[in-house]
């Protein structure tokens, strides 16, 4: 047969390059010699990293970083872009050259279209391989041709090659004819069995036609080599099934899925039902099971497979139905065992008897006359399941082959299953860890509505470690934040709450937002080094009007403008993300005005794979600056567009990445809904206190709220002029949705909340002030302290006010 022909040196490099290899591969030899081998065949098994060292005796050897050393030879076959349109199928042999000449690789290659591999049956295989010359008919005549098919190498190394070739084995194809035996005989192929018993009558017929005496007790004979490949076939075909099976199952951890792929996989090839039990902990993903099961065991009949007629099967075994096995019956046995139960054949005695142990179902017609195989789900020793499986009477029953199949393939399903359990059981676990941290964001705040948005991911280990929260700060401000740890899973989780913890401590100390991320990155770097994150922590004064905002990292928020509908992506020093460490924060001021809205969210809602995030976040300020009804509806268009553009992009429908999204309307507080005064430090002043703020709040229609407004600032006034140091205590009044009230003096030592007893003459302040107040709170500020509380107010602000020109 023609042959292309090539040598390759010790750097990989061809040397002779024969004319069959040009027809072959397409170069011409002026173009092949020099250039290296694995640019020109495709044979990388023998030639990649292949080179030639000493071996310890000193002979050489060659050395594959695949194979490892070899003095053997290799063969091959491989498809390839032929020299003309179309796709080759290509039949290769490599050789290892040692010698003290260049060669270090004969390879020969051929055409397998050409050796007639198209005139192959449907059942024939041609492969290349190696036969030796002693075994080899003819080999004495070919030893003298294969100089012929060499390069011109010179008689010396021709020599040299041809004794190694033949040392090594001539390159030869070998045909293989092979019969494909089912499992079952409802494939439409032939049953083993019936040939074998059909070769067995034709040979007692052929020993009685010779006049043997009688071919019952016909001496033993040895096995025919047909019947051996044919119980090989069987077994192989079984094998085949299950390497099938186990591309089949297991294609995610999704537990449902995983369920429906194990049960699927068995019917219709190896059964005509298969019904999947699993106990209650593994389908919930509680964790691994307790114990052995027994009679007060639980089971969850959780899909069901059949090629019966539809819904033969429903009525009496439901999926979804939680069911305890009796005792005696061959379910139970599976189970207590964890081993397979194989019934052949249920006779009507067997299925009767079976059937009498379930008080209120009626198996008989579904089991009697059918084979049965109950196999057990199980992992690391313990029964998570079982699977039942039943063929209809005329089919093959289920024999020992079979059951140590079933066993095999509820093996692999045990592992698949339990592997699906571990990560819904982790899953469970961080996603509830998840949602115990994340807030409750109050929709209305003081000056300001917000509106929340958290989708997890559809990647693997999709709980991750985003965040978002509003804080209450002293003032009528409002603390906004979002951050975004990186990761996934339930570290992640657990890192996202310990650093959201620590925000709303730090808040709670109304430290600036710069140094508040210079605290929160201390704090990361302490935790450990992996701890990274990204935050972007915003403080919103709406009597003010004002925005203070510092990032760490984070991707940028956008301000929709009230006046325009206009959007733009707020430009802020970045910084590092939080944990490392060595980089300082900034802080920017954006002025902003009554009904502007800001846009916070995580990189998950605008970062898509393979996109330029700047697309995304285009996207996010197109979509945020839509007109809506509602906070809530503004969330859902945003939601919406950037979700669409991520299957426009990626072809596989949704983001990968967890997303948090927050919004606030920023209503700011009207400058008639805001009172403040300065007082000496003059007990006198506490009066005047009381007088000042029955006079606003009778101006604002809130005459039911005067008496206690009046007790509890005459509290902290008292206290706040007992402990000043300077000439003055500032008195603020704030009407949004409740009474804010604010007493701030200089001194630094925030007061406590004391038990009082009835001969003491003070410490009953502030537990006044918690017994009547909503809300109440102290804390530190630049120079000294404020003590604030909130009352709940008897008419809404929107009330007519006496004031002109007061908001309704």
């Amino acid at each position: 047969m023609p042959l292309a022909v090539v040598v390759i040196d010790a750097e990989g490099r061809v040397t002779h390059w024969s004319s069959g290899a040009r027809r072959l591969f397409g170069p011409a030899r002026q173009q092949a010699v020099g250039r290296p081998a694995v640019d020109l065949m495709p044979v990388s098994g023998a030639l990649r990293g292949a080179e030639v060292r000493d071996d310890a005796t000193g002979s050489q050897e060659l050395d594959d970083s695949r194979l490892g050393p070899v003095h053997y030879p290799t063969a091959g076959r491989a498809r390839m872009a032929g020299p003309s349109p179309g796709q080759v199928d290509v039949l290769w042999w490599a050789y290892p050259l040692l010698g003290p000449g260049p060669e270090r690789l004969l390879v020969l290659a051929a055409d397998a279209n050409a050796v007639g591999g198209d005139a192959l049956g449907r059942d024939e295989r041609i492969g290349p391989g190696f036969a030796l010359h002693t075994e080899f008919p003819g080999a004495e005549r070919l030893a003298d041709r294969l100089p012929d098919i060499l390069p011109n190498m010179g008689p010396a190394t021709a020599g040299r090659i041809v004794a190694q070739v033949l040392e090594l084995g001539y390159p030869v194809l070998e045909i293989s004819h092979h019969e494909r035996v089912p499992v079952t005989p409802d494939w439409g192929m032939p049953r083993y069995r019936e040939r074998l018993a059909r070769q067995e009558t034709v040979r007692r017929r052929a020993l009685a036609a010779d006049g043997a005496p009688d071919p019952e007790h016909a001496p033993e004979r040895s096995p025919d080599p047909g019947e051996v490949d044919l119980e090989y076939a069987a077994v192989r075909e079984r094998l085949e099934f299950l390497n099938e099976v186990s591309g089949r199952i297991g294609t995610s951890l999704d537990l449902a899925r995983t369920i429906r792929e194990v049960t699927s996989a068995a019917v219709p090839r190896f059964a005509d039902f298969a019904g999947t039990h699993l106990r209650a902990q593994v389908l919930a993903g509680e964790g691994f099971p307790d114990g052995p099961p027994d009679v007060t065991t639980v089971w969850h009949r959780v899909w069901v497979e059949h090629n019966d007629e539809p819904g033969r099967w429903d009525d009496t075994v439901p999926v979804g139905e939680s069911i305890a096995f009796p005792e005696h019956t061959p379910f139970f046995q599976c189970m207590v065992t964890g081993e397979p139960v194989l019934i052949p054949h249920i006779s009507d005695e067997v299925g009767d008897r079976i059937a009498g142990q379930f008080e209120k179902r009626d198996l008989r017609p579904l089991i009697n006359g059918r084979s049965i195989l109950i196999v057990p789900l199980k992992a690391r020793d313990v029964v998570l399941g079982f699977m039942v499986l039943l063929r209809r009477p005329g089919r093959e029953p289920f024999d020992d082959m079979d059951r140590t199949t079933g066993a095999e393939l509820a093996a692999r399903a045990g592992l698949v299953l339990d592997n699906a359990r571990m990560y819904t059981y982790q899953e469970n676990v961080a996603e509830t860890l998840q949602d115990s941290m994340l807030p409750q964001v109050t929709p209305r705040m003081a000056g300001c509505d917000t509106a929340t948005r958290y989708l997890p991911g559809t990647r693997l280990g999709r709980v991750g470690g985003d965040w978002f929260d509003t804080i209450k700060l002293p003032g009528s401000r409002t603390a906004l934040v979002v951050g975004d740890v990186m990761g996934h899973g339930l570290t992640s989780a657990a890192m996202m709450g310990q650093l959201r913890t620590a925000v709303q401590t730090m808040a709670a100390l109304d430290l600036p937002p710069a140094q508040l991320l210079r605290s929160l990155d201390d704090l990361a770097q302490r935790l450990g080094e992996h701890y990274l994150a990204t935050c972007l922590y915003a403080v919103y004064d709406p009597v003010g009007s004002e925005l203070v905002l510092a990032n760490a990292g984070h991707i940028p928020p956008v301000l929709v403008r009230a006046q325009d509908g206009r959007s733009e992506l707020l430009n802020l020093p970045t910084g590092a993300p939080i944990g490392v460490g060595g980089v300082p924060f900034e802080t920017a001021t954006v002025r902003v005005a009554p009904g502007d809205r800001l846009v916070l969210c995580t990189d998950g809602l605008v970062e898509v794979r393979g996109q330029d995030i700047g697309a995304g976040i285009a996207a996010l300020c197109e979509s945020a600056a839509h007109p809506a009804a509602s906070m809530d509806d503004a969330c859902d268009t945003i939601i919406r567009a950037l979700a669409t553009a991520a299957r426009d992009t990626d072809g596989r429908g949704g983001r990968k990445d967890d997303v948090a999204l927050l919004m606030a309307r920023l209503n700011g507080v009207p400058a008639e809904d805001v009172a403040q005064w300065r007082l000496a430090l003059d007990p006198s002043e506490v009066g005047r206190a009381r007088r000042l703020v029955r006079e606003r709040l009778l101006g604002w229609g809130l005459p039911e709220s005067v008496e206690t407004a009046e007790l509890l600032v005459s509290e902290a006034v008292t206290n706040a002029i007992r402990h000043a140091h300077t000439h003055h205590v500032r008195l603020r009044l704030v009407r949004t949705e409740a009474l804010l009230c604010e007493v701030t003096d200089d001194d630094h030592e925030l007061p406590a909340l004391l038990s009082a007893d009835r001969e003491d003459e003070s410490g009953r302040g502030l537990r006044v002030i918690s017994e009547l107040a909503r809300e109440w709170g102290t804390s530190r500020t630049g120079r000294g302290k404020t003590v604030w509380f909130e009352q709940a107010l008897a008419h809404p602000a929107e009330q007519a006010s006496a004031y002109p020109g007061e908001r309704r």
